[in-house]
């Protein structure tokens, strides 16, 4: 039995020093066809850089640019590959130590992301402006879905954008948490500063989601935003409430 122990000990080392010593060119074989395009590889597979890099998502390619990440060679004992990560494309930047768990199950750590809120326009109709920050010690996904998250989403130096003005309304978080798989996922609407004040909730549970925001101003609304808002929200006062509610389409 011992033998054997050091055998599989003996090969363990050598099949490391193998993946140490492979050459970054080698990754895009080892990824799932289609998810990731690589350019200008270098470094080996156990730490490399991309000089550019496009992430397939269900909105079209997510722009990376520049990525170096550096995989963790003790998370091949227990079959969980894990990396760290680390992207830029301009301003936009995006890090975390990301562990795959099995088909579908990702895992990701220590999530610092922030990206121009233009790319909201991939997945919605809406003329906004800004920046997006997402602050995550944990977040599982499974299936494309939430499957455990603690953090904070954070909307900097808002603006809603129309083909006559540009109107800033402030900035917001959403602080989010969800235990477990088992868990809708909570978050809470707050503002952080600027003329348009919105405070509520919003709840994903599965594919079903529930918003609830009220939005107004210490000194009401601009016009146009109100005429807006009147599409889709209810008055209140000076203020409106947004009520929304739906099921996301199945990833």
């Amino acid at each position: 039995m011992r033998r054997w122990m050091t055998f599989g000990a003996l090969l363990l080392v050598f099949l490391l020093a193998l993946a140490a010593a492979a050459p970054a060119r080698l990754l895009p074989a080892l990824l799932p066809p289609g998810q990731l395009q690589m350019q200008g590889l270098s470094g080996s597979i156990w730490h490399g850089t991309a000089s550019r890099c496009l992430l397939n998502t269900p909105a079209g390619y997510l722009q990376l640019g520049r990525v170096e990440w550096r995989l963790r060679p003790l998370s091949l004992l227990w079959l969980a590959p894990s990396v760290d990560f680390d992207s830029q494309w301009g301003e936009q930047h995006i890090s975390a130590r990301a562990t795959l768990h099995g088909a579908g199950d990702l895992g990701l750590r220590d999530v610092d992301a922030r990206i121009d809120a233009s790319l909201l326009r991939q997945l919605a109709p809406v003329a906004v402006d800004g920046r997006f920050a997402l602050m995550a010690s944990r977040l599982r996904l499974r299936d494309g879905l939430p499957a455990g998250a603690e953090g904070r989403l954070v909307w900097e130096h808002g603006s809603w954008a129309t083909p006559q003005m540009r109107l800033p309304l402030g900035s917001y978080a959403v602080e989010f948490e969800q235990p477990g798989a088992g868990d809708a996922l909570v978050g809470e609407v707050l503002t952080l500063d600027g003329p348009v004040r919105a405070a509520g909730s919003v709840r994903l549970d599965g594919l079903d989601y529930v918003v609830d925001v009220r939005i107004g101003g210490e000194h009401g609304l601009d016009p146009a935003l109100a005429r807006a808002l009147s599409l889709m929200a209810r008055p209140e006062g000076e203020a409106f409430r947004l009520r929304l509610s739906g099921a996301l389409p199945a990833p």
